[in-house]
């Protein structure tokens, strides 16, 4: 039989760059895989939910605005309530093509990982982020190497593939804001294998980012506390 694939796909106004990604997603065959796109909608003000619900696909219309860690979660919960073998967390906004999966199911198979990571920088093809966020990123690769000693180069990367022990722990705690480089030390910490993979990323297709501005350093701030308080605590 084949494996039960959820490709979560968590949305905050995101209805210019939602049509063509659902449109490759919905068209993609993967041997062995039987692929369920699902549109976690956070409480959109634009028409996010109504251009996902013209696609054969499933929504969740989330009724506040949870930020990214609380849509994926949603899609993690909705996983694990369907007995889903694997959940893929794909960003709405285009910048992970459907075709990339593959690469992650790849390494999957090979490893047997619980968590796998698509990376823009093992390889350095394809958009690369500005010269900012990179400064970031390789922040982040050495605060997460501190705290796990893991190499992962793409700690921010939202794109990934949760087996079902991963989707397990997510769905009971998994961070709420900025979750990706805060999530890496919970997984560690709880003795999952966590393995990186090259990708190619595309740049943003539409709509805007949140993290800009202040909001860059407000964000460094609170995930470099939130890994801090990750690593010190006590997983139940």
């Amino acid at each position: 039989m084949p494996k039960q694939l959820l490709i979560i796909i968590p949305c905050y106004n995101e209805q210019a760059s939602l049509p063509a990604l659902l449109a490759e997603l919905i068209d993609i065959k993967i041997a062995g895989y039987e692929i369920t796109p699902l549109v976690v909608n956070d409480c959109s003000t634009d028409d996010t939910y109504a251009v996902a619900r013209r696609h054969p696909v499933k929504v969740i219309d989330l009724p506040i605005n949870l930020g990214i860690g609380g849509a994926v979660q949603s899609g993690l919960l909705y996983a694990a309530q369907y007995d889903f073998d694997l959940a893929a967390q794909m960003d709405g906004d285009g910048q992970h093509p459907p075709k990339e999966l593959i690469k992650l199911l790849n390494c999957y198979e090979s490893t047997n990982a619980n968590l796998v990571i698509g990376s823009r920088f093992i390889e350095n093809e394809g958009f690369q982020s500005s010269f900012t966020r990179r400064l970031g990123i390789g922040y982040f690769h050495w605060l997460n190497k501190a705290f796990t000693g893991l190499n992962i180069y793409d700690s921010t990367s939202g794109f990934r593939l949760f087996d079902r022990r991963a989707i397990e722990l997510a769905s009971v705690d998994y961070p709420d804001e900025y979750p990706e480089p805060e999530s890496l030390v919970y997984f560690a910490k709880a003795g999952l294998s966590i393995q990186e993979t090259p990708v190619i990323m595309a740049s943003r297709a539409g709509g805007q980012s949140s993290i800009k501005n202040f909001a860059s350093l407000y964000y460094c701030i609170k995930v470099t506390l939130a890994m801090l308080f990750s690593a010190i605590r006590k997983i139940k």
